[in-house]
């Protein structure tokens, strides 16, 4: 999704823009950011990219990296919410919370 994301951005009015009705604010929110947006989701892919390619090798940082992410997803889900009154978001705080308990238990496991 970041590299889609990243695609419509470089290239606005082709015929992908009609993706951006899946979320027409995420548009004018990545716009409102300029070519930081841009920058923001090349970081966010390479990061999201790195945890789950080490999680694959079972390396001990992926796992610290993706709990990491998944915190601050939550954190964005839940100022969404509270912020912007977005309730949808909330269905990200389980999912990520469930996703954390497993690497937790996983890693337990593990050692």
């Amino acid at each position: 999704m970041c590299g889609l994301t990243i695609v419509l951005l470089l290239f606005p009015g082709t015929a992908l823009d009609s993706v951006w009705r899946l979320n027409p604010g995420a548009r004018l929110a990545f716009q409102s950011l300029g070519n930081w947006s841009i920058a923001l989701m090349v970081m966010v892919g390479t990061l999201c990219g790195a945890a789950g390619g080490g999680l694959w090798r079972g390396t001990g940082w992926a796992v610290s990296l993706a709990i990491a992410i998944l915190s601050a997803n939550m954190i964005g889900d839940t100022i969404n919410a509270l912020v912007r009154h977005d309730y949808r978001a909330l269905i990200g705080i389980p999912i990520g919370a469930a996703m954390i308990c497993y690497l937790v238990r996983s890693t337990r496991a593990q050692n």
